[in-house]
């Protein structure tokens, strides 16, 4: 099955445009730069929502849900928010259509039935959500507010790609309110460690944590921390987002409480969030030429069994020896897949399963009843052994533990060896071109600076690194004093 795959030494961004629609994840719809999700990878999603609602249940917020459409003026009370994502909008004008009197069969736009108000589809849900607080905050006792999310929004992109970029995504959104300045910047910081323990622990991918310049800050925050990562072909991609806001959007919405002197205070605020952009992140990071590579915290089947047979007889007693083995696996909650169709040969299936990533393969034939072993394939790997059937349920749950963490480390590995200091123009433009990854370099802080280094390369600033630490230097762009190292990449 996976033989007509592109390779990602050929054409990298073909090879995941076709991975994605081969592995049964997603395909373009009938709507212009829309997707749509399929049952194998919105199951992926739906691991990926239920890890990450838990993470923000056991940190206190809660969970509600806002609509999709902002009034203009109400998207426009924050203005930078506005501006930011003004040549993203899809606008609403009218409600109703009718038939159209000089096309048969046709509709029209009903010119009778424009809306007194524009409505915005939401591109983010900041406005709406804050002229909502401002009647749900009165007092100190009703701080702070954690609220989030799961949501669609819609970014009218120009250039698509499945997952990575389109028109309508899907994601959760977090909004929160609080007394203090100390207790907002504290929820901003506290909503990325999760986004990058979720990253690392379940999608076993490695991210750097830290802040945005102010060029690439969310439109209306004063800091955006985030989490970068890098991809297989040594770009970078923004894996979660989360927004001090100051009190620009209390302002903007007269969100204000009386504190416990009774005075009048606004409110301050965080924004935070993560969307199907991860399932990219998922696919570029741990996949190779022969399909996907999920890792087993992720993987909506995690162990698959064929079985190898030429009459119903055998077909029988394997399934006799697979049913006790699945009850066994079911029990330490691995979710396992029996593959007894006979409509397929065992090959087709042993194709089928490795292109859709499932971490292990369990083939059992006639002889293994007879020997008591079974045939284990690794999927990260391409490895196999016979093993004991004695035991086996425990072997495969600690299998399943060694891939996740292997892969993981191989991911770092990949990483870290593509982290390059350098110390002149001319060694950013040499890595930049011909290894790719993060180049780690002095900048002057400017907003010039930063938007002539993308110009001439196509590389902007990831990110400022948290863990960075202060050290002397000059900019390799304008030779300006420097105290640190910030990240530029080529990005998704």
């Amino acid at each position: 099955m996976s033989k007509n795959l592109t390779t990602r030494s050929e054409d990298y961004s073909k090879w995941y445009n076709e991975l994605v629609v081969k592995a049964d994840l997603a395909e373009n719809s009938g709507v212009r730069g829309c997707m749509v999700i399929k049952p194998y990878g919105y199951a992926i999603w739906e691991k990926m929502q239920a890890e990450l609602d838990r993470m923000f249940k056991e940190t206190g917020h809660q969970n509600a849900y806002f609509p999709l459409f902002v009034p203009k003026s109400m998207f426009e009370a924050e203005e930078k928010n506005a501006e930011g994502f003004a040549k993203e909008c899809a606008i609403v004008t009218h409600y109703r259509l009718k038939n159209d009197p000089d096309k048969p069969g046709k509709l029209m736009v009903d010119p009778n039935a424009k809306l007194e108000e524009e409505l915005i589809v939401r591109p983010t849900s900041e406005a709406i959500i804050w002229s909502t607080y401002k009647g749900w905050v009165q007092s100190y006792r009703d701080l702070p507010l954690l609220i989030n999310q799961w949501a669609n929004v819609v970014r009218w992109e120009m250039r698509t790609r499945l997952f990575l970029r389109t028109a309508e995504f899907l994601w959760q959104e977090g909004h929160t309110a609080h007394a203090t300045k100390k207790e907002a910047i504290a929820e901003s910081e506290t909503m990325m460690h999760i986004y990058a323990e979720f990253a690392e622990n379940f999608m076993a991918i490695p991210v750097v944590r830290g802040v945005k310049t102010e060029t690439e800050r969310f439109a209306g925050a004063e800091e955006t921390y985030c989490i970068e990562a890098l991809m297989q072909d040594g770009k970078a991609l923004q894996a979660g987002t989360s927004h001090f806001l100051g009190q620009n959007f209390a302002k903007a919405f007269d969100v204000k409480f009386a504190n416990s002197e009774g005075k009048q205070e606004y409110v301050w605020g965080t924004s935070w969030g993560v969307s199907t952009r991860l399932m990219g992140a998922l696919v570029m990071t741990h996949s190779d030429d022969k399909g996907l590579v999920l890792p087993p915290n992720l993987a909506p089947i995690q162990v698959v069994i064929v079985p190898i047979h030429k009459t119903e007889e055998q077909l029988e007693q394997i399934t006799n020896e697979v049913t006790v083995l699945v009850a066994q696996l079911k029990k330490l909650g691995i979710a396992v897949k029996y593959d007894h169709r006979t409509t397929q040969k065992p090959g087709f299936k042993f194709a089928e399963w490795e292109l859709k990533g499932v971490p292990v393969r369990i083939a059992i034939g006639p002889k293994d009843l007879e020997n008591g072993t079974f045939e284990i394939a690794r999927r990260d790997t391409l490895t196999k052994e016979l093993v004991s059937k004695e035991g086996i349920a425990s072997y495969i749950q600690d299998l399943l533990a060694q891939i996740q963490k292997e892969l993981f480390d191989k991911a770092l590995n990949y990483r870290d060896s593509h982290i390059t200091e350098v110390n002149s123009f001319e060694e950013f433009q040499t890595v930049l071109n011909d290894k790719g990854g993060f180049v780690s370099a002095h900048w002057d802080g400017t907003a010039a600076t930063e938007a002539q280094i993308q110009e001439l390369t196509k590389a902007t600033i990831r990110c400022i690194p948290l863990d960075q630490a202060e050290e002397a230097g000059v900019c390799v762009f304008t030779g300006k004093p420097s105290n640190k190292r910030v990240l530029f990449a080529k990005a998704y």
